[in-house]
Parts: C-alpha cells; structure tokens; sequence
C-alpha cells in the first residue's frame, strides 16, 4: 500500500471499530490514539472521497461505515490477516484465566449480534442443539444492549448471543502442562448421531477466516437434520495433542463435561488416523464440537445473521445453562449464574 491507502485503510478501520457515527474530530483522536496522525482537514478529505465511493454514509453531521464499505476494509486488509487466525487463537489460549479446580475465571466464546424476537422465536431450536450434544458444552450467555464484548459493543435494541468456544478446551489444556495443536475446522457428517467422518475442512494457518464462520455463512451446516433424526452436517475442530498426555486428556475431558464446558466427540489413540484423518508421529487426534453449532441452526432458519467466532473472553460466571434462556429472555441477560447444572 502507498501512503493514501494506508491512511484510508485507517479511516474505514477506525469507524469499523466505533459503537456509532463519528465526527472528523473524532476520528482525528482515536488515530492519534493508534498512533496515526493525521489534521482534521485531511480527515475531512478522505471522508468525502469515501462517501463519493459509497463506503460510508451520512448521519447527520457525522458518517458511519457501511456494507460495502466494511467489505472493502476486509479485502484490503486479506494480506494482514493471512495467519492471524490461528495467532489470534494461541493468543485467547493463553490470556484466558479458567480454572478447573476453582471453576472460575475467564473463557473464550463466540458472538452473534440478533434481535430478542429472533432468539425467543428460536430458542427450543438452539436447546435442540445442546440436547443433542453437538455444541461446546451445556453453557451460554445472553450480552444485553450496551454491553461490551472484546470489541464489539452490544447495539440498541439488539441481544449478544455468547457460546462457549472450542478454544476454551485448548487453554484448559495448557493449564495442565498439554500443549495442543490446532489442525483444520470441518464439517463433521454425523449418522445416527455419532461421528462418521469429516466432508468438508479448512486448515487455520491458511484462512483468515474462522473454517466455522464460513460454513455457517455458505449455508452448508445440516443441524437441523441432526436434530431430527441424528443425521447431518456439523461444525467440528481437530486437535492434536502429545501421545503421552493421552490419559490426562481423557480425565480432563469427563472434568470439564461435569461443569457444563464438554465438547470432546473423539479421542483418538496414539498415531492412529481419526475419523480417516492421520495423525503426525507422537500424537493423539481429538475431535471437538463447534463452538458455533447453535448459531448454525439459528442461520438455518433465519436471514443472515452477525456471528463472530472467537469474540473474545467471558466470565464463566455469566455462563448459564442452556435450559435457563427462557428465564434469560423474561428476566434480563446480565446477571451471574447462580444455578446448577442439569443433566
């Protein structure tokens, strides 16, 4: 990029991040808080250039970035974020706090922005998913408006729909001394509701996209089939760990089942193939359920919706589990849980 790019690059990066219209004077202020600097003037230049590309829109007398010009920021920015990904899932791994023996502390989970007639609307679908165990766990939480969320802020009107993510088992396993490998997310065919064997995978150091997100967005997920009769197309992960931490990970995994946050579908055994997958010298195959499987029976039947895997970091005490959402919808999202888990 030459310097022009990059300053519009900036620009449309900044509104990307705002919770709503921004001013030139505002937008001057949270560059030079990036360490960008550029004059009001300038800013004012480019802005006008933006909405002459239709990338932004008027608010009055402040601009907000739109459809368009969100896709422009993401083509723009596809050789930045070539292997950010899974940077980006090493880096949750190892900032999140969970602790399994005090059962507190931090876990990554997913987002998805809908409005509270869509989840009411939706909510003994995405409880199927959880009975049918094909989500991370039993847990979730519902952001309300205002609420913030690594960088998303929770807009009027709207609800932030939280489950756990899979990555949160990997930093369970750090915690214990277990280094874990982050191979590919999948489409997982299940049949008679057990794992048969992967369609469809995307291997996180090549993607800047998380493989789930793509699935669910290209409509290629079948939950509801699950949910029918056992048979159909889910979002999974693929892990590898050390041969010898086989057994630690087998008892870690009945652990964390216990307080809500179970996800493992397969442990594989030492170099053997998984699921038809092989597996390197030395390791041990795991297959994981998606994080994102519950927003993928919500994007089965409704229009497309704003999901974000790997948001960022929740307390595990805003988690509750799933059977209490309708309690959620009547009485407000943003209380602790205080309720035991159920079978």
């Amino acid at each position: 990029m030459d310097k022009k790019d990059r300053n519009r690059t900036a620009i449309l990066q900044a509104m990307s991040k705002m919770a709503g219209p921004a001013s030139a004077g505002r937008l001057v202020e949270y560059l030079a808080a990036a360490g960008q600097q550029l004059g009001e003037r300038t800013v004012r230049l480019y802005l006008q250039r933006l909405d002459d590309e239709g990338l932004i829109e008027a608010r009055g007398r402040r601009r907000a970035i739109n459809e368009k010009g969100l896709a422009e920021l993401r083509a723009a920015q596809v050789l930045q974020r070539v292997g950010c990904l899974a940077a980006q899932i090493d880096k949750l791994t190892f900032d999140m706090t969970f602790d399994l023996q005090a059962c507190q502390g931090t876990v990554v989970v997913n987002l998805t922005i809908l409005s509270p007639e869509q989840l009411v609307v939706h909510a003994d679908r995405i409880a199927a998913v959880f009975e049918r165990r094909c989500a991370m766990g039993q847990l979730l939480a519902v952001l309300e408006p205002g609420e913030v969320l690594g960088e998303q802020v929770i807009p009027a009107g709207m609800l932030g729909f939280c489950t756990v993510c899979s990555i949160t088992l990997n930093g369970v396993l750090l915690k214990h001394g277990i280094p874990s490998t982050s191979r590919f997310g999948g489409l997982l065919e299940l049949r008679d509701g057990r794992p048969l064997r992967f369609v469809e995978v995307i291997h996180y150091e090549s993607s800047t996209l998380d493989p789930l997100e793509v699935f669910i967005r290209s409509g290629m997920t079948d939950c509801s089939g699950v949910i029918r009769d056992g048979c159909g197309l889910i979002g999974a992960g693929f892990r590898e760990i050390p041969e010898n931490s086989r057994d630690l990970v087998v008892a870690l995994a009945e652990r964390v089942s216990a307080i809500g946050l179970g996800g493992f579908l397969e442990i594989g055994w030492p170099e053997q193939p998984v699921l038809g997958f092989p597996v390197a010298p030395g390791r041990v195959g795991v297959v994981l359920a998606g994080g994102l499987n519950p927003v993928a029976i919500l994007e089965e039947h409704v229009s497309r919706l704003n999901c974000q895997a790997l948001a960022g970091l929740l307390e595990y005490d805003r988690l509750v589990p799933y059977q209490q959402l309708p309690h959620l919808l009547r009485g407000g999202a943003g209380h602790s849980r205080n309720m035991a888990l159920t079978d």
